[in-house]
């Protein structure tokens, strides 16, 4: 087996070489190619996007999708398989000379298609697509779940077509050649990706570039599943594609600090506002959980007034089987909650599912006392009540049985006495191995609650753990589960095991909630106020990070902060319309003398300074109602 590294075409972006040459003309491709934009803006290397420096000019909800085309960047081929030199493949193409299989390797997860040209192919041909490095195999129900298939040809163009929406998620592709009567030429090779319309507006570095390349694949996971008008589920078809309305939770969230899609979001939450909970009673809480997002972020306190009475009537519901739920469904695919759809009757799950009721109300009653109209604001003191009771319900003594999961939701939920929960916090938060889920989905939740409890450099170890080790395991975008012990046993891009939810998604969006939290718990931008009319910023170093800079885009414009406590200088922006309630400038450990801003001296720890109602503690200088500029 010979081994090609393909260093052809236009344009490199990201390490991933890709053409925008016109397409070729036997085939009609369902979409337009890449249009109504340019390669204009700055270039990232730790993210896996092929179109990261690529900006549309004014992309919105209605733009139709687009498509782009990857080269192979490694071929691997039969040693009597002639593969032309360097930067030719288009003009001589590849000799075929008996039977076997052609390895592609297109370098980075997409949503696409596979196709080569040939002109005198006369054999037989089969190809297949694969999220991992070796033909997939899916779950029963797709069209196709054995995803190797002969190809449909189209004049010179053979294309794989393995459903009506014709993509699938590839990493990698063969062409198996099955028959051979005489030597044959294969002109191109190529990946057909689809793309909506999104521009990159938020922005995450920090001196960690790992930590850096998992914000970046975050975002690229859920670019990635962007459909026309909603936020699909899973990439590979396998019959569920669809939007969920637990999964879109932390993948919407993700879209709002790297995007700042508004319109999609904002279609996706209508769009799945119909869907009570996919049969899921933990899916209608989250959906709940995304619509206070929305409106916090976008200030969109129209819709969710619209929106407040499907919110009220999943609310009630729980309220109604808080004590007494016959079916959970599902609550996740770690043993601890049960084995997927299979066995989720445990006691942790149940735990979970009534500790995340209890914050979800909590939340939903305070986001109508600040965003709620005269017709809504009175649902706040019902859902107070309930949080007053069932909270009250919960003893120390039951605290002792719950796992890192239920645990997680009661700290996150803030309505238990920390008093309460600090001993298991302690406990569970600091144990390695206890604090990670085998899904990305529920780790986000378990790092929420790390925040939450001030546990940040055991949650950066965790993010180190789950979403660095899928990059170090070879993903280029976030799996369905994973273990950190595959790196271990398994080389790179291997198939994982089988479990319980049987063929494992290597490209999930629900995996990408790290992205946002890096933006709100690291950059530490928040909103406090609907549309960040108000906004903190509390930055929190730890575990190693020394400097941090991003942007969180606003309605109002993208704010921009850097902190760098190494060389004690920090850089913010905020937008008109819009006021920094505080700034916590950290400390790192070492004590402040003084502080300048704008070239004004506004602290001095002798006394100087201008404004003695400053204030610090172990953690952070604070400056309090910073206006725009």
């Amino acid at each position: 087996m010979k081994f090609y590294n393909i260093r052809r075409l236009l344009l490199l972006v990201s390490g991933i070489l890709f053409s925008l040459s016109v397409l070729h003309a036997q085939v009609k491709e369902p979409f337009e190619p890449i249009h109504n934009g340019s390669f204009s803006a700055e270039r990232v290397m730790q993210s896996p996007d092929p179109l990261i420096t690529y900006r549309w000019q004014n992309p919105s909800l209605a733009d139709s999708l687009q498509i782009y085309t990857l080269q192979p960047v490694l071929i691997k081929a039969p040693d009597s398989f002639v593969v032309p030199p360097v930067n030719r493949i288009s003009a001589n193409g590849i000799t075929v000379t008996g039977k076997g299989d052609i390895f592609l390797d297109f370098g980075v997860e997409s949503a696409g298609w596979l196709e080569f040209d040939s002109d005198d192919l006369q054999d037989t041909v089969e190809m297949s697509i694969s999220e991992y490095n070796e033909p997939a195999v899916v779950n029963e129900g797709a069209q196709n779940p054995v995803k190797t298939k002969a190809p449909v040809t189209y004049g010179q163009t053979y294309r794989l077509e393995l459903n009506d929406q014709l993509y699938e998620g590839v990493r990698f592709g063969w062409i198996h050649i099955r028959k051979f009567t005489k030597p044959w030429h294969i002109k191109d090779i190529r990946l057909i990706c689809q793309v909506h319309p999104t521009n990159y507006q938020g922005s995450f570095s920090c001196n960690d570039t790992l930590l850096t390349r998992i914000w970046y694949t975050g975002a690229y996971t859920v670019r990635l599943n962007l459909m026309k008008d909603y936020f699909g589920a899973i990439l590979m078809e396998r019959s569920d594609r669809q939007s969920w309305t637990g999964d879109a939770y932390p993948a919407q969230a993700a879209a709002l600090v790297a995007f700042g899609n508004y319109d999609m979001v904002k279609a996706n939450l209508f769009f799945t506002s119909s869907q009570q909970n996919n049969g899921i009673p933990s899916y209608s809480l989250y959906w709940v959980l995304s619509l206070i997002d929305y409106v916090y972020y976008s200030g969109d306190t129209a819709f969710f007034n619209q929106l407040a009475a499907n919110a009220d009537h999943r609310l009630t519901e729980a309220y109604g089987q808080y004590d007494s739920l016959s079916r959970m469904g599902y609550m996740g695919w770690d043993e601890r909650l049960g084995a997927g759809f299979e066995n989720p009757q445990t006691a942790e799950a149940l735990n979970t599912y009534k500790m995340l009721c209890i914050k979800t109300w909590a939340r939903f009653a305070g986001a109508l006392r600040i965003l709620g109209n005269k017709t809504t604001r009175h649902l706040a003191d019902r859902y107070e009540r309930y949080v007053a009771e069932k909270a009250g319900q919960v003893k120390p003594a039951d605290l002792l049985h719950f796992n890192i999961h239920a645990l997680s939701e009661a700290v996150d939920g803030n309505e238990i006495k920390m008093t309460d929960l600090s001993p298991a916090a302690a406990s569970l938060f600091r144990d390695r191995n206890n604090r990670l889920s085998y899904s990305p989905f529920n780790q986000y939740f378990i790092i929420q609650a790390m925040a939450r409890a001030g546990y940040y450099p055991e949650a950066l170890q965790t993010i180190r753990d789950c979403w660095g080790g899928q990059i170090h395991y070879g993903g280029t975008s976030f799996f369905e589960v994973y273990r950190p012990s595959w790196n271990q046993i398994l080389q790179t891009n291997d198939a994982p095991p089988n479990n319980q939810c049987g063929y494992t998604s290597l490209c999930h969006p629900w995996g990408a909630g790290v992205t946002q939290w890096l933006s709100t718990e690291i950059l530490g931008i928040k909103p406090a106020e609907a549309g960040f009319r108000t906004f903190t910023i509390l930055p929190h170093l730890a575990a190693g990070i020394t400097r941090v800079k991003g942007e969180m885009p606003t309605p109002h414009g993208i704010i921009q902060a850097s902190f760098d406590a190494v060389r004690g200088e920090c850089h913010f922006s905020i937008p008109e319309g819009t006021v920094a309630s505080v700034i916590g400038i950290p400390g790192a450990g070492r004590r402040l003398i003084s502080l300048w801003l704008d070239g004004q001296l506004l602290y001095r720890r002798a006394g100087a300074g201008k404004n003695k109602a400053i204030r610090e503690d172990d953690e952070f200088f604070y400056l309090t109602n910073i206006g725009p500029g």
